[in-house]
């Protein structure tokens, strides 16, 4: 599984216009398309052909990668109103626990799973930086590089995003012991970005930004400080109003709600992803809309937390961008996540193809659009398209798989999107240009799940 070929046939794939047949991929040695052309007669000869259906790998837009080694360990009552910030203490500790070592072994084999789910790229919304008594290490970038480098080693693309933790709560409450190991200035917050660029520079495969936490977590000077040490094309991911707790501490200490603050005070455009953004008003539903910003979905997550549901229907409807994420990992899926965000609209409205709409009556089609897109500009790299000049990101469907078998291409997405029928329906994935899944296996299977669970066995002594 090497990138010996530059090009690929496909019978269909699935190009910025729909399905299209008879397309010829090539891509440079950078895993950068040069070419993408349909509606040949035949394959070129020496070309091999792809095993089935071709699209785009799925970026994945909201990520925290020490957070998979937890699923399905706090499926418990807490207390008496077990929700999100219950769920939050105890993930405090377990990331008090996360070592070096350990943190490179969960996020490989995390990007592994993306990969073989077709999540081809990922946002990591990085916040575990100093040791486990709050320390710097001696190189002060030494977690966000071994998640890098998991990243590299895997296969997949990352835009890494180092988080500014400063504050515990509104009005610069201080922060808590549990949470030493995130708490940063936005100059050395900074600073670390910098090392970090250093030893890890950009490229395809790789671009950075930055994610002040929340607004209970950075205050407007800081947001502003560390807004004015980046790239003006950084991407900007900030997690807002996911919880009730903070609409409600947001206007009692800053007289406004979370999302319109912002939005009030803050240049929001287009390089924004605003993570979960669950409870906006009418007003911030279409402010946010406007404002260009990707609004990042995570509904596995929302759903498991008990957050809430984002009005979808409404935003989608004022032409808002969307994306999706995986979050916590208690599932690493983006069809899951394209069918709960379906579903819990329907749940709300009692309807059914809520989110279809005149341009895509095929509420899976629309969808999958919608987040490629989203996730694209989330990522701040030119992904999630079959076009010239676009990383040769791909998946491949099994053709005979029970959800789409003898379908036609129209019903393809939905199959995928809405059956739930044995193994996934994705069969081979290529990041780069190169075939890092193969009939469902990833070229580095077996050893990173060893050392996953060798990982697991020392977070959970």
């Amino acid at each position: 599984m090497t990138q010996s070929n530059q090009s690929l046939f496909a019978a269909h794939a699935y190009l910025p216009d729909g399905w299209r047949r008879n397309v010829l991929l090539e891509w440079d040695t950078q895993g950068t398309l040069s070419a993408v052309t349909p509606d040949r007669p035949e394959a070129p000869p020496g070309v091999p052909k792809a095993a089935g259906p071709l699209m785009p790998g799925m970026p994945n837009l909201h990520s925290h990668a020490f957070q998979r080694a937890m699923a399905g360990l706090t499926e418990y009552r807490a207390n008496a109103t077990d929700n999100f910030w219950s769920w939050r203490d105890l993930m405090y500790r377990f990331a008090a626990r996360i070592t070096p070592e350990g943190l490179a072994s969960v996020a490989q084999w995390l990007y592994i799973e993306m990969l073989k789910a077709g999540y081809t790229s990922v946002c990591e919304f990085h916040y575990v930086h100093h040791a486990q008594d709050g320390r710097r290490y001696a190189n002060q970038a030494e977690l966000a590089q071994r998640v890098v480098d998991a990243a590299s080693a895997s296969g997949i693309g990352i835009t890494m995003l180092p988080v500014l933790y400063q504050f515990s709560g509104f009005g610069a409450r201080a922060p808590r012991d549990d949470q030493r190991r995130f708490v940063n200035t936005p100059e050395s917050l900074l600073d670390l970005l910098g090392t970090l660029r250093a030893a890890r520079p950009e490229n395809t495969a790789r671009r950075y930004g930055v994610a002040p936490h929340s607004l209970r977590a950075v205050p407007q000077a800081s947001l502003r400080a560390l807004l004015g040490g980046i790239d003006a094309s950084a991407p900007v991911h900030i997690h807002i109003a996911e919880q009730t707790a903070e609409v409600d501490a947001c206007l009692e200490t800053e007289g406004a709600r979370p999302v319109q603050w912002l939005l009030d005070r803050f240049d929001v455009d287009g390089r924004w992803c605003l993570v979960h953004a669950t409870h906006v008003d009418a007003n911030e539903t279409l402010a946010l809309a406007k404002s260009g910003a990707v609004a990042g979905l995570c509904p596995s997550t929302e759903a498991n937390l008990g957050d809430g549901i984002f009005p979808a229907h409404d935003y989608l409807a004022a032409h808002g961008r969307i994306g999706v994420g995986s979050d916590s990992h208690i599932g690493v899926d983006w069809r899951a996540e394209l069918r709960l965000l379906e579903y819990g609209q329907r749940l709300t409205r009692r309807q059914r193809n809520v989110l279809a709409s005149a341009r895509a009556p095929h509420v899976a089609d629309g969808l999958y659009a919608a987040a490629l897109d989203g996730g694209a500009r989330a990522t701040g790299r030119a992904v999630g398209a079959l076009l010239p000049g676009h990383r040769a990101d791909w998946l491949v469907l099994d053709a005979e798989h029970s959800s789409i078998a003898e379908h036609a291409p129209q019903a393809w997405l939905s199959g995928v999107v809405f059956c739930e029928h044995g193994e996934t329906p994705i069969r081979d994935v290529y990041a780069g240009g190169v075939k890092v899944v193969d009939d469902r296996r990833h070229r580095d299977e077996e050893g990173a799940y060893a050392r996953y669970r060798t990982a697991l066995v020392e977070l959970l002594k």
